[in-house]
Formats: C-alpha cells, structure tokens, sequence
C-alpha cells in the first residue's frame, strides 16, 4: 500500500491583509551528498537511548486495523483508523478508554448525506482539550472520554485558518502552511508564513489554479517541527530542506542523490512534464519524487524518500549524521537487548507500516510508530531464544493476546550525538 497524496483536495488559508513576501537566507546551506545504498545497520541501542514497546487493549469495542494517524492528548494516544472510520483513545499504558464512531451522530434534518469522519484536530477552548472532527458542513467536538459536547457550522468556525498552524515558542510567531495575503481584490498564495505580533511574511508564492493545471505528489506531511523554534519544512519536487524559525526562512541543506533516485534539474519547472507527472513515476520507479519524516535531532538528520517503485532493497528510510556523515539504515537496525530483541520498526520485515507512514510524532524528545500485532508476534518467534525475559506490559501481551490483536505504539529516545 503507497501512502500518495495526488493532487491537494483541500487547502486552509489564513487571510492577512499586511504581509510581505520574504527573502531565503541560504548563507548557510551545507550540501549532502547521499547514496541510500551506502548506509549501514546499526545496533538499535546506538542510535536510542530508551525503547518503550506499549500493546493497545483489545476489546471487541476496540478492536481497530491500523494507525492512520497519531496525536497524544493529556497523555492519551488519540488514534484514527481509516479502515473502521473511527478515532479511538487509549491511556498511556496503551489501555482503551473510549471510541468516537461516526455511525453514533445522529445526522441532522437538514443534512442529505450521513455523517463520515476522515480524520480529526486536537481543538481547545477554554483550557480544555477537545477532539474535533470536520464533517459535511459541521464539526464535531468530543471530550476525551468520547462524548459528544457539542457541534457547530463550519461556517461559523473562527480558527478554520488555524488548523495547522505551529506554534513557535519564542515572540508569539507562528508557522502557517498554505497563507493567503489579500490586498484589496487581490490575492496571494504562499507555501507558508511565518506570522508574529508585527508583521506577517510568506514564501513560495503560487497560483491557486495550479492544482486544477497539474499534478502534485506528496507522501505525508511537508513539515516537521524537531524544537520548539524550528519547524523543517519540504517543498514539492525538491530535495532541499528548509528551516523556518520565529523570524526567518533558510535553506538549510541540499540533498543530492545518485541519478538513479533523482529527479530532472528541471522537473518542477519544464512544461514537458505539467500532467504527466504520474507517468514519469511509473516509467521510472526508482526516481524519488518527494522526501517525508524530516527531523533534526542533534546532530541527526533523520529523513524518508518515496518513489513509485516497490524495492525493499532499496533503502529509503536514513539517519546522516551531520557532525560525522555516517549514514544509517533505519530499516537495517538491528534488535539487541535495549529493545527485548524485538525490532523497533517494521521496515526490516514482511510488514509496511514503517515505509508507508514512518514516525507518526516527535514529541518531548520521543518519536512514535507503530507495527501490528502480526508483526510483533513474528518478530517474537523470530527472536526466539535470545531473551528469557520482556517487560511486564508484553510479558502479559503475548500471554494474552495474538496475531490479530491491536497494533502496538513503539516509543523510541533518540540519541543526539
């Protein structure tokens, strides 16, 4: 299963009427020169300091396929499944508290369609903390046991141009993606803005009808926030990496690959290539049409590459270490007695979870994925005899539970030197 996002459905703008379009420091941009086929394996306890495999209960109410998408709230993993539709939550202990399932909203006389979710926001109001789920022409606010509190017009909702906004820790500035600046009947849109309490700046302007004109492939996110004043961001068919702060864009780091995995110098600007975008992946499956899960954790740069091909001898998920340029595999880390001998990501396997969606977080120093239960029960079988002992958490696990059982939440500290 490819995680491709094709063609942006739907953007949220911010509307600014003082703003200006802001220069690219690149004064201190390091050049990377990476051939993927060259990293190595390492021992998982070399590159984290701490590994915390937590099982989800399974319950008949909480049963759910896979982790779409990942939020931790008050210490509760807020999960959504696209397969069943439904956001579930769990403690920190990884034991079920409650299920929002869209078949439970009653649907509302004036509405035709019945009430779908695909997906939610953590919302707060008040110094509480809401799950709010977009829906029709509505949105959905629950608690954190489940409930439903209230539910108001997506017309009437203030913050919509908030949805995505990062917040930055110093000068009250904020990272916007998609920003929109009007002056009088006129309009721009921007990649992003950095927006702060005196002015507002935004990058990459665009055309709003490139989307109806074009193709854009995308896997994930294109920005990643490793500090509370950095916010990594990547555009479309580029392998650069910018770093946005409080008051400032810079290009960080530009990444070269072997010519195999890369893109022509003038993809993104050739009209040759404008709707056959997709047909170029196809014929060349090799070729990386975007990075993704792009983190700077001390001196490691942890990063993803997609490309249209299926190769699992290709590796395609990295840490390059800044400081010494070694270049590891993630999907070649080894088990050792850190993580119980149990892989920390499925990407060595049989499995996808890990090359289709990565980390779901870097929150607090931790990154968080995810594999199933019929990965992990393989991956015990496989290790048999290397430990006498788990943790209590997967010694009661595989006690209790199988193969089809919850997916299971890895928490992983990584090393920063």
């Amino acid at each position: 299963m490819k995680m491709l996002f094709f063609i942006l459905g739907y953007l949220f703008f911010c509307t600014a009427t003082r703003a200006q379009t802001g220069k690219i420091d690149s004064s201190e941009m390091v050049t990377l020169r990476i051939d993927p086929q060259a990293a190595r394996g390492a021992a998982v306890s070399q590159i984290f300091s701490e590994v915390e495999f937590i099982p989800l209960e399974t319950t008949k109410e909480s049963l759910f396929g896979n982790i779409n998408d990942l939020k931790i709230i008050e210490d509760n993993y807020v999960i959504f499944d696209y397969d069943t539709k439904a956001i579930l939550i769990f403690g920190k202990d990884g034991k079920y508290k409650a299920k929002i399932n869209a078949s439970n909203v009653p649907v509302e006389k004036d509405d035709k369609n019945k009430v779908e979710f695909y997906g939610f926001i953590a919302e707060q109001e008040n110094n509480t903390n809401y799950i709010a789920v977009f829906s029709g022409s509505r949105i959905f606010y629950f608690d954190l046991k489940g409930k439903l509190v209230k539910k108001i017009m997506q017309k009437n909702y203030i913050n919509l141009h908030k949805t995505r906004d990062i917040k930055f820790k110093d000068q009250g500035a904020v990272f916007r993606p998609d920003f929109l600046e009007r002056k009088g009947k006129d309009s721009t849109y921007y990649e992003l803005g950095i927006i702060n309490n005196k002015d507002s700046v935004g990058y990459f302007p665009y055309s709003i009808k490139r989307y109806e004109n074009d193709e854009f492939w995308s896997s994930g996110s294109r920005f990643y926030q490793s500090s509370p004043n950095e916010v990594l961001y990547l555009n479309f068919y580029s392998y650069d990496i910018y770093k946005a702060r409080p008051t400032k864009l810079s290009l960080a780091y530009h990444l070269i690959f072997p010519a195999v995995y890369s893109l022509p110098n003038d993809f993104a600007t050739n009209p040759v290539y404008v709707k056959k975008r997709g047909e170029y992946f196809q014929n060349n499956p090799k070729v990386f049409y975007c990075l993704s899960n792009t983190f700077l954790v001390g001196n490691n740069l942890f990063l993803k590459m997609h490309n249209y091909g299926w190769d699992r001898s290709t590796k395609k998920a990295l840490i390059y270490n800044l400081k010494t340029s070694d270049l590891t595999s993630i999907q070649d880390l080894e088990p050792d007695s850190l993580s119980s001998f149990l892989p920390v990501t499925d990407a060595n396997g049989d499995f996808y979870d890990f090359m289709n969606r990565g980390f779901h977080l870097f929150e607090n120093g931790y990154f968080y994925t995810n594999y199933s239960s019929l990965a992990m029960f393989t991956f015990k079988e496989q290790s048999e005899g290397k430990t006498t002992k788990y943790p209590p958490n997967l010694e009661a696990y595989f006690k209790t539970q199988n193969k089809k059982s919850n997916p299971i939440i890895i928490k992983l500290k990584p090393k920063q030197n």
